[in-house]
């Protein structure tokens, strides 16, 4: 199980610098908005106040997900970091983007504040903010290429099966296109003397943010759903089963993660009808500690003896289970 520590250990690293870097950056951000009168500069205050709140609930999910298991939950709490992170999705879009978009819209009805003289303090702000968040951003996508699988960008953001990493992932690059942002409407709103690029500026950003939070939401929801594991998984487990001569026939492998490191495994198998029970009964615990051992995430294997015939039945009788 080291192999699931490092993974847990990477994740904390990349959780715990997006929440000092989001704490430290949504205090000067409100204080700069205070001085400036920025809706922008407030927006982005807003935003960096709900990622320091969605770190703590990554955190929250990771720690309660190791709650060993109980009669009410055998499989144990690894999923509490799924459920979390959905949270984080909700909160990104309830408070960071209709945050930000609200005032951005009051500002635009009620008027923006002009900025006497250049604003150097957003300015500042928003350029340390972005050493902050770039730094954080970093870290998650040093995590992030230690576990990818290299089938392709995007393809890998996908089977992530880690919230803690690409939640980090997607709140840090979004934080850094906002201070952007930010910085081009301050910059117009300065420039122009029209504060209403300001104003505009906070409605992006929060466009920016309800687009992030409803990616989120989606990825997340497919975890909670339950999703397989990887197929160059399922691959390997089918060739190590059909490297023993005694089964006949496999019927079918399910997964199931339970958690991002835990993943639950069931396979029905039938066996040669001269093989005695005795042999059966070795070859099922030799196949259950090959594949704890090869996979350390597979942490419940279930193994069913079961004709060919029989499971066809079954899966004909019973219309809601798919045939893997």
């Amino acid at each position: 199980m080291a192999d699931t520590a490092s993974h847990d250990d990477g994740g904390k690293a990349a959780v715990y610098a997006a929440l000092f870097a989001n704490l430290g950056i949504a205090v000067t951000k409100f204080i700069a908005a205070a001085f400036s009168g920025s809706s922008a500069m407030l927006a982005e205050g807003i935003h960096s106040t709900v990622d320091t709140a969605n770190e703590g609930f990554l955190l929250l999910g990771m720690s309660r997900g190791k709650k060993p298991a109980d009669a009410q939950h055998p499989f144990g709490y690894a999923g509490e970091v799924f459920f979390w992170s959905f949270i984080v999705a909700v909160l990104i879009f309830a408070l960071g983007a209709g945050l930000s978009i609200y005032e951005g819209v009051r500002a635009i009805l009620h008027g923006g504040h002009e900025a006497d003289g250049v604003p150097w303090i957003p300015f500042a702000v928003l350029g340390v903010s972005f050493c902050f968040e770039g730094y954080s951003l970093s870290v998650a996508i040093r995590e992030f290429m230690k576990l990818r699988a290299g089938r392709g960008l995007i393809r890998d953001l996908r089977d992530m099966k880690d919230p803690a990493i690409f939640v980090v992932l997607a709140e840090d690059s979004a934080a850094c296109l906002g201070l952007i942002i930010a910085a081009i409407g301050v910059g117009l709103s300065w420039y122009l003397a029209n504060p209403l690029f300001d104003a505009g500026a906070s409605i992006v950003i929060g466009v920016v943010l309800g687009i992030t939070a409803v990616t989120l939401a989606i990825e997340v929801k497919g975890l909670l759903i339950g999703e397989s594991a990887a197929p160059e998984m399922t691959d390997r487990i089918h060739e190590m089963v059909r490297s023993i001569p005694e089964i006949k026939h496999i019927n079918e492998i399910r997964s199931l993660h339970l958690g991002p490191h835990q993943v639950l495994l069931t396979l029905s198998i039938d066996f040669a009808d001269d093989v005695l029970s005795q042999r059966i009964e070795a070859i099922v615990t030799d196949l259950d500690h090959d594949i704890r051992e090869t996979f350390a995430i597979v942490n419940s294997v279930f193994l069913e003896v079961q004709s060919r015939d029989g499971h066809r039945r079954i899966i004909a009788e019973t219309p809601d289970i798919v045939s893997a």
